[in-house]
């Protein structure tokens, strides 16, 4: 049951990051970047998005953490080739909102099928919640995350590059204050319970799947 959740979860999660991935290069595309075919990112090829320290690394120590699902994906926009801020904006954004999307389908077929008390059923609702967070996470207001790419054109250039090189220390910065700090992980996970409950993802189910993917505890 334990290695049949895992498996359920895994590959779930590959494709949300694919589907994550892809979303930014199709929207980029449209945009106006269209060196993002070229470089292979209007596939859903796993290996076009792999980055050691934010494929490997950071996504696997935010699930061990606790079930939070951080894409970890590299995809490189020339943001000079797009067509202004707004594409900018929609480009950051396009990510987050396949992660809702995905969480709203596994909602409804949670919700309306018979499939949440089979065996697949808790890994589904793990998969679920995990959309939901990689969605509150990516959309925090600082880099490294989609939040901040989205606010980005619209600032100052000097504020810009000053924050240019603070990206994988607040990333860690982040990480650190969710483990460690109660009243920023309970509001943390509090948001996200409430966006997955009105997903319409069973929590219980869900937790049950956590426990189920985390065989090693």
């Amino acid at each position: 049951m334990k290695f049949l959740t895992f498996v359920v979860i895994l590959i779930g999660w590959v494709f949300s990051l694919c589907l994550h991935e892809f979303s930014h290069a199709f929207v980029a595309y449209q945009g106006g970047d269209y060196t993002v075919k070229d470089k292979g990112y209007l596939t859903f090829n796993p290996l076009k998005y792999t980055h050691p320290v934010y494929s490997i690394i950071l996504p696997l120590l935010f699930l061990v953490m606790g079930g939070i699902g951080l894409p970890g994906g590299a995809v490189y926009i020339e943001r000079e080739r797009l067509r202004g801020p707004r594409w900018e904006t929609a480009v950051a954004l396009a990510g987050p909102a396949s992660n809702a999307l995905l969480a709203l389908i596994l909602g409804l077929v949670l919700r309306l099928t018979p499939i949440a008390a089979s065996s697949i059923g808790p890994g589904l609702a793990f998969l679920g919640l995990l959309q939901v967070s990689a969605v509150v996470l990516n959309l925090l207001p600082v880099p490294p995350f989609d939040g901040f790419g989205a606010l980005e054109p619209y600032l100052p250039m000097e504020w810009r590059m000053k924050l240019a090189g603070t990206r994988g220390m607040l990333s860690w910065a982040v990480f650190l204050a969710l483990s460690y700090i109660p009243f920023v992980g309970n509001v943390f996970w509090g948001l996200i319970f409430l966006l997955a409950r009105t997903a319409g993802v069973p929590l219980l189910i869900a937790i049950q799947g956590l426990n189920q993917f985390m065989f090693w505890k």
